[in-house]
């Protein structure tokens, strides 16, 4: 799959449209990794003109701020910031909520000001504009979806719609669940917890999510964080729903219905 980066392009004195922040997930998780591939295939698709930073993005330092390491996060983000800066980024597009949060809400104090877009919102936004086109009839169509809301895409920046329209346009059955939207209950992986031990309790927080998500008889999970996509799977397994139950990124449940 050929994706350009930043510094080829500027060695052809070419600047892209957008700049595909992938984040640690997307880049190292095998799993997210499928995410990020299925979003690319999508921007190829509608040939959008984008590029990532490949060797040259750093983690935008958002666990390092929730687990107290404030040093750390400055230090990344100034490296980050100064990057962005000399290759003129004006727009981002993030498929990880974390970096959506830290990119658009905590560079600007630190001299980052970037319009940053969450890889559902730029979705929603090719469907509206009729540059994404979907089959008639797509693998989803009549399927129940049941969508769990990200904590920092939902309580943090407010985007309920976005990831919702995106489903409608697959002609699924969208199923909530009990605690959705700005009531939504987080994965468990927030706040830096995705590299920590757990605490002392009576149930994982993924594994009581997981259980409200099967208790809507969906036979698809669907996610727009590769951390809540990781916790969802492994609450699926738990409870050994993996045959029944498939665990999606929206860019993925799309690319599998692309036209």
């Amino acid at each position: 799959m050929k994706v350009n980066t930043m510094a080829e392009l500027m060695a052809k004195g070419e600047t892209p449209e957008v700049l595909f922040w992938v984040g640690c997930a997307g880049s190292f998780d095998v799993r997210a990794q499928k995410i990020t591939k299925a979003f690319a295939t999508i921007l190829n698709k509608v040939n959008i003109n984008y590029a990532i930073l490949g060797k040259e993005e750093m983690c935008t330092g958002d666990p390092a701020r929730r687990s107290g390491n404030e040093f750390l996060f400055q230090m990344m983000a100034y490296n980050n910031i100064q990057l962005l800066n000399g290759y003129g980024i004006k727009k981002i597009v993030t498929t990880c909520p974390h970096c959506f949060n830290t990119l658009k809400n905590e560079y600007p104090e630190l001299g980052g000001h970037y319009e940053v877009i969450h890889h559902t919102t730029f979705l929603q936004q090719l469907i509206d504009e009729g540059k994404i086109k979907l089959k008639e009839a797509g693998s989803f169509k009549g399927k129940k979806i049941s969508y769990h809301d990200s904590c920092y895409l939902g309580r943090s920046n407010n985007i309920y719609e976005a990831p919702r329209k995106v489903l409608e346009a697959l002609d699924a059955e969208l199923i909530e669940m009990k605690r959705c939207r700005s009531n939504g209950l987080c994965c468990g992986a927030g706040g830096a917890q995705m590299f920590k031990e757990d605490e002392k309790g009576n149930t994982r927080i993924n594994i009581e999510r997981t259980e409200e998500a099967l208790g809507t008889g969906a036979s698809v999970i669907a996610a727009a964080c590769p951390f809540c996509n990781t916790m969802m799977t492994d609450g699926v397994k738990n409870k050994e729903k993996e045959k029944e139950v498939q665990v999606l990124d929206i860019a993925e449940l799309i690319e599998q219905s692309l036209a």
